[in-house]
């Protein structure tokens, strides 16, 4: 979603993003660098909640235990089908970062 330097929005539903097989939110924290995949199935919102208002309840777990506090500096990158893995590496953030 923000691989191309645009926004976020307007994105797909939680339930549209689901049937059309996304099964995983990619997420980047801009704090350590790391990116993590969000399984959508057990979201706690309802399936009608737009894949963009997500974002504000992303918390990087390496970064918060470093701080003490909740840390919130992750963005939405892409819907994927699978998990993060060696064979399925990160999405690529902006063209020719890779």
């Amino acid at each position: 979603m923000l691989g191309y330097k645009g926004p976020a929005q307007p994105s797909p539903a939680l339930g549209d993003a689901l049937n059309a097989g996304y099964r995983y939110l990619e997420v980047r924290c801009l704090g350590c660098d790391t990116h993590q995949t969000v399984a959508l199935d057990i979201v706690r919102r309802p399936k009608t909640t737009p894949i963009h208002e997500l974002e504000r309840y992303m918390r990087c777990k390496d970064c918060s235990q470093v701080r003490g506090y909740p840390y919130k500096r992750s963005h939405l990158v892409a819907l994927r089908q699978t998990k993060i893995s060696a064979s399925d590496p990160p999405s690529t953030w902006w063209p020719g970062e890779r």
